[in-house]
Formats: structure tokens, sequence, C-alpha cells
């Protein structure tokens, strides 16, 4: 019998996939327990439909994400943060991404999530540093960062 998966099931299909299973596995518990529904005329073309919507929303995304980046790459955005040195430009403590994306969002109005900042390590010199952004699976930008020394 041909199923659709509704959900992932280990070991026979992931969410979406077509295939062909026992009719007493589809049957007892596929479809008993709501993994899997039987693929009729009218589930294939909700299928389509689905995928097309998905392909539909991953191009607005991906649009969504090319737009700030440029907005982020821009020359003019550069994310000015104050923060107590010493006499040899080390900082007292760090700047971490929750720092930077705080910065961003009060200096620029930009709302980014801090696990998309790829910082390895946070910020512990002053100067200027490139952040990158994983903004999309395929978006990558480079925030400019410029840590000052605080006047004394």
């Amino acid at each position: 019998m041909k199923v659709i998966f509704i959900k992932d099931v280990r070991g026979k299909g992931k969410r979406g996939e077509i295939k062909n299973v026992p009719d007493g596995y589809a049957q007892n518990f596929l479809i008993k327990r709501g993994l899997a529904k039987e693929a009729n005329q009218s589930a294939m073309s909700q299928l389509s439909a689905e995928r097309k919507a998905e392909q539909r929303r991953e191009a607005e995304d991906l649009a969504e994400a090319k737009e700030l980046q440029k907005h982020l790459e821009d020359k003019k955005t550069v994310v000015e943060i104050v923060a107590k040195a010493g006499e040899d430009d080390r900082l007292f403590g760090s700047i971490p991404s929750k720092q930077i994306v705080q910065a961003l969002d009060k200096q620029f109005d930009l709302k980014i999530d801090k696990r998309k900042v790829d910082l390895p390590e946070p910020i512990r010199t002053l100067g200027f540093t490139n952040v990158p952004v994983k903004l999309h699976s395929d978006v990558i930008a480079k925030i400019r960062v410029h840590v000052a020394a605080k006047q004394k």
C-alpha cells in the first residue's frame, strides 16, 4: 500500500515522503497512530500544494535574508560598543554575541537572534572586528563591530 508520511518514522520514512509499505503495517500501525495517510489522489494533490507553499515561503525567507544582509554590510552600519579597557588595549571582560545584538538593535533598530551570530569566542580587544552572522542557510553577512575604550 502506498502511504504519505505525516511524521518522521525512524527507519521507514521522513515527513512528506511517499513509500510502499505492507498493507497490515500501514493499516494497523502507521495510519492508526496518525503517522501516515493513504496516498490517494486528493492526498497527493494536497501534498503537492503544501510543497509549493513551502517553496514559496523558503524563497521569501531567502529574499528577506538578502535584504537584511545589504543593511548589515552597508559601510554606514558599524556597531559601536564602549567598554572598559586597560593600558595595553585589552578589555576588562569581553563582548559576547548577546551584547553585539543588543547594540545592533539599539543603534540601527535591526533585530537578530543572538544564536545566528557566529562568534567562536567573545571579543577581547579594542578596534574593529568583522563578525559573521548566519541569516539563512545560503546567506552569511558580516557585521563590523567597533569596540572603543571608555573615556576616564
